[in-house]
């Protein structure tokens, strides 16, 4: 049986640093929206879609195929910006 990954394992293990720490981080997407808001936890659902869970003021599902770049906003991260 082979399982289809959406993102590369190593760009999961920034997102759950993101999320372990709390980060503040901003988010730039396919569609071109730009979100900001604190990485809180990553989910994924009975159909193997993966989200982040982004605070922003209200908490919002954020699908992992989408992002572009996540950009850390916490000063001394352990890392800056990432790619996807």
């Amino acid at each position: 049986m082979t399982q289809c990954k959406l993102i590369a394992c190593e760009l999961h293990d920034y997102l759950e640093i993101a999320c372990m720490y709390g980060y503040r981080v901003k988010l730039d997407l396919k569609d071109g929206q730009g979100l900001e808001g604190n990485a809180i936890d990553l989910i994924t659902t009975t159909e193997k879609r993966e989200f982040l869970l982004l605070d922003d003021g209200q908490k919002q599902l954020i699908e992992l195929t989408q992002l572009v770049k996540m950009t850390t906003l916490t000063p001394n991260a352990s890392f800056k910006e990432v790619a996807f």
